[in-house]
């Protein structure tokens, strides 16, 4: 099925991607890998990426120009599609519209009927817009669970239909706990039937996620570390079983960055540029940063900083308890950051308690996120998981150092000091709690104060390959390993 050039031709699916639509890190990596794949290897592939044509994106109103309309039956709905294109990076990007994605709703609404109605109905509108260009792809790429029904779809619905012959499956996993649960009624009123895998647990069999896994050829998720945390019970969410049976299938691949975008060197939100051969620059954006904190200004008192979303998962309330126990030594804080209205009061709390060292921005802003990577000496990244996680990536370009647990892509990102000093990138540690963190955090600020061994560490960080090319390489690989059967 692969074209005269013999370029491997992949649909890339998934619910959000940057900067059209981004809610959180799957957003990133579908506006960033296919963006690689196509830049890094246009001989080998043709990677086109489809998507809801969400309201946000309307607001947006980024180029775009209408293909068509096309229609198809899903049990006893016929569901009438408009289908635009746009692109992102030179990848062609689809948007798709029908009555259940054109309501005036974010990405993810939060009402199950809502959301299930509108991912249900676009796993199957992403398949039938294949057959409306007459594109017969030969990798659909899904993402979460939002598109993992089109990869069930193809095993059931469209199993003897010549048009999607051959066509191979991934299944990439960001998250498992979100696994579109409560989509149930939707999959009914839209025909879709249960998995019909034994090895599913039964409540699984008629859930999205799961149901896109059984189905999938290949399933990988977003680290190595994350693909084997998920075999476990701690981490599997009921699934752990079937996929330990089903090991054979299921793979990590690391997420990268867009080194372009994050390089110290050319930022334009900072005050001062600096890069790893001119480390003795980027003091100064640290110094601006504590005179505009009315913090007291001096290079040797650490400046601790997290750039997150405030919730539980974060570990956000494992630093809340941990600060306080440490107020006797000399450091500052900024947070930036917004999510569970309780941990924002706290933070805020914290705050007014210490204004003379603790700054807390409860938002999200992209500038200041900018800022306080390059002003910051240590990062905080106390997760409970993560799957793959970018800050940690984006303070280390940066030089500043990340203090994290040492679970999911954190681990396999993070050079830990206690391990080996001279190719350290971080602190890591493995108990995840509140005196897990003082215990690593108490170690980087006494390593803080031997600025030689500080330097190297930083200049380790600054210099580690987290660029998309490492990775689009390793898609490109499962690609064409799934062709070659």
């Amino acid at each position: 099925m692969t074209d005269k050039a013999g370029k491997i031709k992949v649909l890339f699916a998934s619910a959000e991607a940057a900067p059209f639509a981004k809610v959180g890190g799957l957003g990133d990596v579908a506006g960033a890998l296919p963006a690689s794949l196509l830049y890094n290897f246009a001989d080998e592939i043709d990677i086109r990426t489809i998507m809801p044509f969400h309201a946000v994106i309307k607001a947006k109103n980024p180029p775009n120009k209408k293909i068509g309309d096309f229609s198809f039956q899903a049990n006893t709905q016929q569901i009438d599609c408009e289908l635009f294109i746009s692109d992102i990076d030179g990848v062609p990007v689809y948007l798709v519209d029908n009555p259940y994605i054109n309501h005036d709703s974010p990405v993810y609404h939060g009402d199950w009927q809502l959301d299930g109605l509108k991912y249900a109905s676009f796993s199957l509108a992403l398949l039938e817009a294949m057959r409306y260009l007459d594109w017969k792809i030969d990798i659909l790429h899904a993402n979460d669970w939002h598109t993992s029904l089109a990869v069930h779809a193809l095993e059931t619905i469209y199993k003897d239909d010549p048009f999607f012959e051959g066509v191979k499956t991934i299944l990439s996993i960001h998250n498992l706990p979100y696994n579109g649960w409560g989509s149930q009624d939707a999959m009914n009123l839209l025909g879709f039937t249960a998995s019909q895998d034994p090895d599913l647990p039964d409540w699984a069999k008629f859930t999205p996620l799961p149901m896109g896994i059984a189905a999938a050829h290949k399933v990988i998720a977003v680290s190595p570390g994350y693909s084997r945390e998920i075999l476990t019970p701690e981490y599997g969410c009921g699934i752990e079983n079937y996929l330990q049976k089903h090991v054979g299938k299921i793979m990590g691949i690391l997420n990268g960055i867009d080194e372009d975008r994050w390089d110290p060197a050319k930022d334009e939100a900072i005050s001062h540029n600096f890069s790893v051969d001119q480390l003795s620059e980027r003091v100064q954006n640290k110094l601006d940063l504590q005179k505009a904190l009315d913090f007291e200004v001096d290079e040797k008192i650490p400046l601790l900083t997290i750039v997150t979303r405030l919730s539980e998962q974060k570990g956000v309330p494992s630093i809340f308890e941990a600060l306080p126990q440490l107020i006797d030594r000399k450091w500052q804080f900024a947070l930036l950051g917004s999510g569970n209205p309780e941990l924002e009061q706290r933070a805020s709390k914290l705050a007014e308690a210490h204004p003379d060292r603790i700054a807390c921005f409860v938002q999200y802003d992209d500038v200041i996120s900018h800022v306080l990577y390059a002003s910051g000496d240590i990062f905080l990244m106390p997760s409970l998981y993560e799957p793959c996680g970018l800050s940690q990536m984006f303070a280390m370009k940066y030089g500043n150092l990340p203090v994290a647990t040492a679970t999911g892509g954190l681990a396999d990102s993070i050079c830990d000091y206690s391990t080996d000093p001279d190719i350290a990138t971080g602190f890591l540690y493995t108990e995840k709690n509140t005196a897990g963190l003082v215990k690593s955090l108490s170690l980087a600020l006494d390593t803080f104060e031997n600025q030689e061994i500080w330097q190297l560490m930083q200049k380790n960080a600054m210099k580690t390959d987290f660029c998309w090319r490492t990775s689009a390489k390793k898609y490109l690989e499962v690609y064409k390993s799934l062709l070659r059967g």
